[in-house]
């Protein structure tokens, strides 16, 4: 994290990318163990976690919640968490769907590269600027 007001974007897009990478992993666990007897599906709760501290600012504009949102980077940290833990529509209460894990994964990294390439534009603008 850069401690300086013209990163806010970068430091909150930084998160948003290891948010997007930690589910990446949640869901990889969730594939390698869909065979696995009681293995019960994990997921990653960030995007909810950013809604919800940009949702709660006190300020109108965007460039003042990210910058709020920067000074409170610490909470906006990914959280892993059991999907439906009581939840099984399979003999070896296992809940993993193969197919459904396949789609979200494909959706994860489209936003993860979306994410990777804001925070590359972010940087190309600053060195436009520095020029």
């Amino acid at each position: 994290m850069i401690a300086s007001g013209v990163y806010n974007y970068i430091n909150v897009l930084g998160k948003a990318a290891d948010g997007a990478w930690a589910r990446n992993e949640a869901l990889a666990n969730n594939i390698a163990n869909v065979d696995t007897p009681g293995y019960k599906r994990q997921d990653v709760s960030f995007e909810t976690e950013l809604q919800h501290a940009l949702k709660a600012s006190r300020y109108k504009s965007l460039d003042a919640k990210v910058e709020e949102a920067n000074l409170h980077l610490k909470r906006l940290d990914p959280r892993v968490y059991t999907d439906i833990p009581n939840w099984s529509y399979r003999m070896d209460k296992n809940n993993v769907d193969i197919d459904t894990e396949n789609v979200e994964l494909a959706s994860n990294q489209i936003k993860y590269n979306g994410i990777t390439n804001s925070i590359d534009n972010e940087f190309r603008n600053l060195r436009t600027v520095i020029k």
